[in-house]
């Protein structure tokens, strides 16, 4: 693993776990506090779940502990926190919603050095965490090396979660921001056409239903002051998300499950609201191309919701691509690979490059 490479993923886990932190003295960080709501000492996927948690997991248990959160604090204090390079220029918590609430807001990353004589394709990042936890600051990790390639703007989007607020109110923040994004596209140097979504596990699920519900008028909302705006988008990764919620059985159709705290109430006493919160009911043949990355041993969203998602892509004649984690569970991919897939993916639908992206599963 390259040095590069390691400061990257410590400057996402001390986003995660450090945030508000005024020194690593502490028996815990603050995030860790915050995240660990019934005060055991310890993070489950209930709690955190996000692509990082298997790294996090050192000892691959199933849990974060607190020993964990202080080892990464005492290695994040010996090494720093790199932040944004001096390549990207970052302009950070832009209200796009028209209010003060802080998770309505986004982080825009540009390159300093780019083609001034076109403007530059975005790339749209939408964080994880079961809808009740995450924050926009992980996104630079993902979207990053892209925007660091001198070829695309990046924006890590905030939502409102569902302790503050039901759905569809997750989907009108996206939604809102996508609307900001194009219609602040000349001032930035953004082409408003050519914007691509992705997201992890939750933010999967938005970056997913910003894809097919691009013509579902009662999901749109009303937020910010440019509701004139499209909210399409132009392509979508869609890493891990849930699909179909009424099909993902199990622990999930309990009261408590981050699903039923979405749509507030248990998902198979309020299937309409389950149906209209998951992307598959709004699929179409005017949906955006899609590349869909999954772990086949994932136990949070089961492997089988993006290959449902998949399947109805296609049956519709959507250009959808199906990558495989094979023995991966929620999150934790090879860096490597999967930047590889990302950035044919987008070179493809983005910028126009040649060759297709490929199935063949990762490992």
């Amino acid at each position: 693993m390259s040095g590069r490479l390691v400061s990257s993923l410590l400057s996402v886990m001390c986003g995660l776990f450090a945030a508000g932190a005024p020194s690593y003295a502490q028996e815990t960080s603050d995030r860790f506090k915050q995240l660990d709501r019934n005060g055991d000492g310890k993070l489950t996927k209930d709690e955190f779940s996000g692509p990082i948690f298997d790294r996090l997991d050192s000892n691959q248990d199933g849990v974060v502990s607190a020993e964990e959160d202080r080892a990464l604090m005492r290695l994040a204090n010996r090494s720093g926190s790199p932040g944004i390079p001096e390549s990207v220029t970052a302009e950070l918590n832009i209200p796009y919603a028209g209010t003060k609430n802080p998770r309505q807001s986004l982080d825009l990353y540009l390159p300093r050095t780019r083609d001034e004589s076109k403007p530059l394709s975005v790339v749209v990042f939408i964080h994880g965490g079961g809808w009740q936890n995450g924050d926009k600051r992980g996104g630079y990790r993902m979207i990053g090396p892209l925007v660091e390639s001198g070829k695309y703007a990046g924006a890590s989007v905030g939502y409102r979660l569902s302790g503050e607020a039901s759905w569809p109110a997750q989907i009108h923040d996206c939604k809102a921001a996508i609307r900001w994004l194009r219609a602040n596209s000349s001032k930035y140097g953004l082409d408003p056409n050519k914007i691509g979504v992705t997201g992890t596990s939750a933010g999967g699920h938005l970056a997913a239903m910003l894809g097919t519900s691009g013509d579902v008028s009662e999901l749109e909302g009303q937020l910010g002051e440019h509701a004139s705006e499209s909210s399409a988008v132009t392509c979508v990764v869609d890493q891990f998300g849930p699909s179909e919620l009424l099909s993902m059985g199990g622990w999930h159709n309990n009261p408590d499950s981050p699903e039923s705290k979405l749509i507030g109430g248990t998902l198979q006493e309020n299937q309409e609201a389950a149906r209209q919160a998951s992307p598959i009911t709004h699929v179409s043949k005017d949906d955006p191309p899609f590349l869909l990355i999954h772990g086949t041993s994932d136990r949070v969203v089961p492997f089988d919701q993006s290959k449902r998602l998949y399947e109805a892509l296609v049956r519709v004649g959507v250009d959808a691509v199906l990558v495989p984690v094979e023995g991966s569970g929620h999150g934790g991919f090879p860096r490597g690979p999967l930047l590889e897939r990302l950035t044919q993916f987008f070179g493809q639908h983005l910028l126009g490059e040649e060759g297709a992206v490929s199935s063949e599963p990762l490992r």
